[in-house]
């Protein structure tokens, strides 16, 4: 029963949270629709952090949609090899999983212990942080630690395929079960913040200026006093 709402009922929960949560949240408070400046208060440290952690999320990102999303049959099938894909998956990705961290551990130590930043900070920035530093953590060691101790464990057989069938609505909790821990609670933690991110600063990564540089110019003109 356990098995079956962690890996069946959650997450649908959390999937369902976030599309009502987001909908709800746009409709009647999308003045709070943003996330709050700091810059003007620390700079150096916000940059590095800032730099470094969207330089590694975003092939992290692309990466577990390949992982998770793709068949291993497909891949074989243009000629991906086991030993090719694992070396992109874990050397690479262990790369830039660790690139990501680094920054997400300046950015999360920079809310806290900078005492004007944590002022302004409130009670869900700071625990965003915190939880996507330990989103990212869990994410190095399974693909580190976990892959070297359990060599024997392939995560395209058990939960990329899960996730594919959460995706059909056809979900089998039973191939979570001999998932290592660090995957399950990297998955977890993945699943919690998911259900958290239409009440918190994470809505603005939503709000691409996609019109910025097409817009019109905005034109000054000296005002001539007599």
């Amino acid at each position: 029963m356990i098995n079956q709402f962690v890996w069946v009922i959650f997450p649908y929960l959390c999937v369902a949270i976030f599309i009502v949560g987001h909908i709800f949240r746009f409709k009647y408070d999308q003045f709070s629709w943003t996330a709050k400046s700091s810059e003007f208060i620390e700079k150096k440290q916000l940059m590095w952090g800032s730099i470094l952690f969207h330089l590694g999320i975003i092939p992290v990102i692309f990466g577990h949609i390949v992982g998770l999303g793709i068949p291993a049959e497909w891949l074989s099938a243009i000629g991906v090899s086991n030993h090719l894909y694992h070396i992109g998956a874990v050397y690479i990705g262990s790369i830039f999983g660790i690139v990501t961290l680094i920054g997400m551990f300046l950015l999360t130590a920079r809310r806290i212990t900078k005492h004007n930043v944590r002022r302004m900070s409130s009670f869900s920035d700071i625990l965003v942080n915190i939880l996507l530093l330990a989103i990212v953590f869990m994410g190095c060691v399974a693909t580190l630690w976990t892959n070297a101790t359990v060599p024997d464990f392939d995560y395209r057989q058990t939960i990329s395929v899960w996730f594919r069938g959460l995706l059909i609505f056809r979900p089998n909790a039973e191939l979570m079960t001999t998932v290592p821990w660090t995957f399950k609670t990297h998955i977890i933690l993945g699943l919690l913040i998911t259900s958290m991110w239409p009440f918190t600063r994470l809505v603005h990564v939503w709000s691409v200026p996609l019109t910025y540089f097409s817009r019109s110019y905005i034109i000054y003109r000296k005002h001539k006093t007599n």
